[in-house]
């Protein structure tokens, strides 16, 4: 039974790492460089690997409120989270990680089952217009504008090169701007 009383905006406490504190699941070492160069043929996951995995995923959507997050990075995230319907059941979406980590015994935070992956993408919707005029603030204004007015050409040079905007930068602190 899906938990239709799960939300961020005012969430249980059960789902109080999804948008808060996290774990560090990284190694505490760097791996050997040469077992780099020559990976072994197979990976052996265990399944608290792959919830670990699908936990990761999850603790991107927590950059979308740090304005230092680059715009691509929260592009991209916001890709995953807001992607087709169609798209929901396949093994790492949004609504996927959501049903691991939220029902997996190996899960990271308490047990709190099935979560309305709509509740979440409403939440994230909702802060959204926030998240992103505190990261435009750190841009001068030609780049606001940009955003504001065509976000799919400045999606598509980013895409391109996620350099872009610094490098637009660095080429007007050099030269100044032609029209001032």
């Amino acid at each position: 039974m899906l938990h239709t009383s799960t939300s961020l905006v005012h969430p249980p406490a059960a789902l109080n790492g999804f948008m808060g504190a996290t774990q560090s699941v990284f190694p505490d070492q760097s791996p050997h460089p040469l077992s780099l160069d020559d990976p072994p043929d197979r990976i052996d996951w265990s399944e608290e690997d792959i919830v670990f995995l699908h936990w990761r995923l999850l603790q991107e959507i927590n950059q979308l409120s740090d304005p230092a997050t680059p715009l691509e990075d929260k592009f991209d995230t916001l890709r995953w989270v807001f992607t087709e319907r169609d798209k929901d059941q396949q093994p790492f979406s949004f609504v996927n990680c959501l049903r691991v980590v939220g029902c997996s015994p190996l899960s990271p935070i308490a047990y709190c089952g099935l979560v309305d992956a709509q509740d979440i993408r409403d939440h994230i919707r909702n802060k959204l217009k926030v998240w992103l005029s505190d990261s435009l603030a750190r841009y001068p204004q030609w780049v606001r504008d940009a955003i504001a007015n065509n976000p799919q050409w400045v999606e598509a040079r980013l895409a391109r090169n996620p350099q872009w905007i610094n490098e637009q930068l660095k080429q007007m602190s050099e030269q100044g701007d032609l029209f001032t």
